[in-house]
């Protein structure tokens, strides 16, 4: 098992799994599931240059476990080019084997050399899972938004969580 550079054959997986977090629910802001092809230019953001997108490859190459991408935080402004997004997902037959812990490890290690100097991720703020797995990777909480997200079943607020690296 290992963390590499994703490529475009990873993401049809990388795209299922983001899609199981849609389908269970309250895991993303999405409501309806994501199609491969209509995710190309957001994939093409993220060059092994700047803006990683990590993945997570089990027992054989192409079987992607999870993902975790850095991404731009308001591409263009100079002043913060320093900073970047956090997003992480993990496949559902594979949670709990410590696997989103490993990939948050691997981008908080590698994004110095990234020109990366403070990582933040936007979640829901029902989310328990992601809100300790950012606090146990020394997270903390930077911002709320209260009820903003409005999902048919309920309203729930969102968290910014954020760290020096």
């Amino acid at each position: 098992m290992q963390i590499r550079i994703a490529t475009l054959n990873d993401l049809e997986q990388i795209v299922a799994i983001y899609n199981q977090a849609v389908v269970r629910g309250h895991c993303t802001a999405d409501t309806t599931p994501l199609h491969t092809a209509e995710q190309k230019e957001w994939f093409h953001e993220h060059t092994p240059e700047k803006y990683p997108l990590f993945v997570f490859v089990g027992d054989q190459e192409g079987d992607i476990r999870g993902w975790c991408s850095l991404s731009a935080h308001r591409k263009g402004r100079m002043a913060l080019a320093n900073v970047a997004e956090i997003s992480y997902y993990v496949d559902e037959n594979h949670q709990q084997q410590g696997i989103g812990k490993q990939l948050m490890a691997h981008a908080i290690q590698e994004a110095p050399k990234y020109g990366l100097h403070n990582l933040f991720a936007i979640l829901l703020d029902i989310n328990q899972v992601s809100i300790a797995l950012l606090e146990k990777n020394s997270f903390t909480q930077w911002g709320h938004l209260p009820q903003i997200a409005e999902f048919p079943d309920r309203i729930c607020g969102q968290f910014i969580y954020g760290r020096k690296v």
